[in-house]
């Protein structure tokens, strides 16, 4: 098994001297190859030998559209608002029904391109939410948003997944890939929905942070997502990746994946960054309470932007659009 692995993003002139990465102006002046698992050499993105130029297309072009979204912003990523129906979220913002509706309506006015609705509270430890309950959480707020934006839902039950595609969202967005619930798949080939589809050690979030281990944490994400994509069989433009920050992932191991985050666009598909006042952001920072990590999560979102991310899961949406509009007029 191969994997080409783009380095040395650069914009500007130097970008004529690489390869284009995702079709954008953005290029890549190294390339690293992985063969097997193992590293074979890093050389320059324009002497890649002919055995490897095969793995260069979904590298070089432009991913397609998710969802079909165009967004709000100009050559800029998809920003998509977190809307939690939730008690127990880890960042303090869950609300009910009316309340998250509101939010909704203000992330949009604020240049949300997608809202993201969840009933399930999955930070590690978190109890478990019967479908029932999270379908009676988050239907409302999707009926009410749905006339007005693109809306995913955050579930891993494909009962609650049938149920809001059926009121109106168009997405899913599951932590596990599709693995927790033996019925997601099915719906998700007869449907045809976009899908996120997210890397998390294992199945359990309660159990994800208990000893998280990889020989190299890039690869193994990697691996997994195309595995994953393959056995479904759906095709890359159904599909946007996910390599799950903090899921089953220490400090180390989400620094090494936001910064190795190219490797990913070898998928063919849009990448999906969620790191918005994640606990690794608190801990680089010492900020304990994740209300007052928007900071810390910009820098995150516009890292993962200059690495590829072609969708940002963010809290901060006003906030995030004005650091994006700066980071997209200040590299062209």
């Amino acid at each position: 098994m191969r994997i080409l692995e783009p380095l040395a993003l650069t914009t500007g002139p130097a970008a004529a001297h690489g390869l284009p990465f995702q079709g954008g102006p953005t290029g890549f002046l190294l390339a690293r190859l992985i063969e097997d698992g193992a590293e074979r050499g890093i050389i320059p993105a324009r002497a890649i030998p002919e055995g490897w130029r095969d793995l260069l297309p979904p590298i070089t072009a432009a991913p397609p559209p998710f969802a079909g979204i165009v967004p709000k912003l100009p050559g800029g990523p998809l920003v998509m608002g977190i809307v939690n129906v939730t008690p127990d979220s880890f960042s303090g913002d869950g609300v009910a029904a009316a309340a998250a509706i509101a939010q909704g309506q203000a992330m949009l006015d604020s240049g949300a391109d997608i809202l993201d609705i969840g009933g399930e509270s999955t930070r590690p430890g978190a109890a478990p939410v019967p479908p029932a309950e999270e379908i009676a959480r988050t239907l409302p707020v999707i009926r009410a948003l749905a006339p007005l934006a693109p809306l995913s839902i955050d579930t891993r039950n494909a009962a609650t997944m049938a149920a809001a595609l059926d009121a109106g969202a168009r997405i899913v967005n599951d932590i596990a890939a599709l693995r927790h619930d033996s019925d997601a798949p099915a719906l998700l080939r007869r449907t045809g929905a976009p899908v996120v589809l997210m890397h998390m050690l294992g199945t359990d979030p309660r159990r994800m942070q208990d000893d998280p281990r990889y020989a190299d944490v890039a690869i193994e994400v990697f691996t997994f997502l195309r595995d994953r994509i393959a056995s479904l069989g759906l095709p890359p433009s159904q599909v946007a990746v996910d390599p799950g920050i903090g899921f089953g992932k220490t400090l180390a191991h989400n620094l090494a994946l936001l910064d190795r985050l190219p490797i990913l666009a070898g998928l063919g598909c849009p990448i999906l960054l969620g790191a918005s006042r994640k606990g690794s952001l608190g801990r680089l920072t010492g900020v304990t309470d994740p209300g007052r990590r928007l900071a810390p999560s910009l820098a995150a979102a516009l890292a993962a932007t200059a690495r590829g991310a072609a969708i940002l899961r963010v809290h901060d949406v006003a906030e995030t659009v004005q650091a994006l509009k700066v980071w997209r007029a200040a590299t062209g």
